[in-house]
């Protein structure tokens, strides 16, 4: 691809995504996905969060059904393919099927936020940190996280 466009989605939030290393000042977009946000019931919380991740990274927001506004914006941008991150929701699965039927797709794999010796159930959160947690802080080996500063620790 020449002249691609970016997809940044919810699991790839953060200026070390590999789109978004791959092909810097390449048009970028996320994509408030409606379905989502309706079927899963998002809370204002964490769209908030969301947002927020949003505010530091290159991308334009947009709010809908993610293929349309997706092809749409490369159409605008005169894209020859789409490059994105992999993803462990099956939704997102389903979208790369369907934006790839349109436009050539490559998905990049991200470095992992910790190496962990086996694969993870990773549909629930709290699975995947119960393991990831110790490795991170090197618990049972090494040192424990920092402990939370307080007011009077100065």
């Amino acid at each position: 691809m020449l002249k691609p466009v970016l997809w940044i989605h919810g699991e790839a939030l953060g200026p070390a995504n590999p789109a978004l290393v791959a092909h810097p000042g390449a048009p970028a977009l996320f994509v408030f996905d409606r379905e989502l946000i309706e079927t899963q019931r998002l809370s204002l919380k964490r769209l908030g969060f969301l947002y927020e991740c949003l505010l530091e990274l290159p991308v334009t927001l947009r709010h809908g059904d993610v293929v349309e506004e997706l092809l749409s914006f490369a159409r605008r941008h005169g894209a020859d393919g789409v490059v994105t991150s992999a993803a462990v929701d099956p939704r997102f699965g389903l979208l790369r099927e369907q934006i790839a039927a349109q436009l050539p797709l490559q998905v990049l794999e991200p470095e992992p936020f910790v190496a962990l010796p086996e694969p993870l159930d990773l549909r629930r959160f709290s699975r995947y940190w119960r393991r990831a947690e110790p490795v991170l802080w090197g618990r049972g080996s090494a040192a424990a996280p920092p402990a939370p500063a307080r007011r009077w620790d100065r």
